[in-house]
């Protein structure tokens, strides 16, 4: 069975993505001009993202978004299990938001594109000076009343256990007194880990946690509030 829903995957399912990627390239570059940083030039990526997790036998298990505020702009820290995480966060997360990703991602064709006129930050993680002008404008963003999101791992697990975070989501949420939302997806790395082309239809749950304030970290090393937000989300796994 398993081998037969891979030939489907990779023979039928993929190359509708493809296109529908095309489609929803050209629609995002179409609405921004008019609709910029709105749900209406997000919706092409929204509908995209949906449709792959469809196409995919992906069903989204969630809980947690009554804990949050449309009016409040957060940022979003999420562990990264598989390519998977991107689809269920954009389809699913209903707020406008942009992306801080690995620079690598400008390169994907089409994606990379959109990505960039959308508005979402790349971060060049080899290059510290590059990489905080990206948290820069990752600030102005977020000054701007929009949200982020963000997996402080910094790349997929390859073992399904979640990494050592890095620290600059979590400098600048102190820096502009922003709650900080850990999001936990579990079942992504069943689905299609880093290790393997190989793709298992089932479910991926994401739970939104409530909000952590911030303030009562402030003057505290940045240590004490990542490791906070990492036992949230591992306590979550287990």
């Amino acid at each position: 069975m398993q081998i037969l829903f891979t030939l489907y995957f990779w023979l039928i399912a993929f190359p509708i993505i493809v296109v529908l990627t095309v489609i929803a390239t050209l629609f995002t570059l179409l609405l921004i001009p008019f609709f910029p940083n709105t749900h209406i030039s997000n919706a092409p990526a929204k509908l995209w993202a949906k449709a792959i997790c469809k196409l995919s036998f992906i069903r989204l298990e969630t809980n947690g978004f009554s804990h949050l505020s449309k009016d409040q702009s957060y940022i979003f820290v999420a562990n990264h299990q598989s390519v998977y995480d991107i689809f269920v966060i954009y389809g699913y997360i209903p707020f406008v938001f942009k992306w801080i990703m690995k620079t690598e991602l400008r390169k994907v064709p089409f994606v990379g594109v959109a990505c960039e006129k959308s508005g979402h930050i790349f971060i060049d993680r080899k290059n510290p000076i590059k990489a905080k002008q990206s948290l820069e404008k990752a600030r102005e963003n977020l000054q701007g009343g929009h949200s982020v999101v963000i997996f402080p791992e910094g790349t997929r697990t390859r073992t399904g256990k979640v990494l050592k975070f890095k620290r600059g989501a979590f400098v600048l949420a102190t820096q502009l007194n922003l709650p900080i939302v850990p999001i936990t997806i579990s079942g992504a790395y069943e689905r299609m880990s880093a290790n393997s082309l190989k793709i298992t239809p089932g479910i991926i749950r994401m739970t939104v946690d409530k909000p952590i304030d911030v303030i009562q970290y402030q003057d505290k090393p940045p240590k004490l509030l990542i490791d906070d937000v990492w036992n949230v989300i591992n306590e979550n796994l287990e």
